[in-house]
């Protein structure tokens, strides 16, 4: 499988559960040869950004700066209109199959392995 979705609002974790459970899936993914990972994390009540989010964010920021991670897309860069998502899509089929694409949904967080 070249594609991965995870879940991180599932049983309401704390903000430091979220971003433990993420670096489990990330190395677990790195190790099945998973080339993309869409990460479900919410985006706050408000729509001002949840603590999740915006963790999840600055973390895997910090994985691209460490060359972790090769790359993520926003939520509103999940659309065939974006060419990093365009691209990305060349290399991974399975992608195009998924419900959030083209939706700009700022409660996911696609990454690159």
């Amino acid at each position: 499988m070249d594609y991965k979705i995870i879940n991180l609002k599932t049983n309401f974790p704390s903000v430091e559960e979220a971003i433990a459970n993420l670096e489990i899936e990330i190395n677990v993914c790195k190790l099945s040869n998973v080339k993309a990972l869409k990460i479900i994390h919410g985006y706050g009540s408000h729509g001002a950004g949840g603590a999740i989010c915006l963790a999840v964010r600055k973390f895997l920021k910090t994985l691209i700066k460490q060359k972790q991670i090769k790359d993520m897309l926003l939520g509103n860069e999940w659309d065939l209109s974006n060419q990093k998502c365009f691209s990305l899509l060349e290399n991974l089929k399975d992608c195009y199959n998924d419900e959030d694409l083209n939706k700009l949904n700022p409660g996911i967080t696609i990454v690159v392995l």
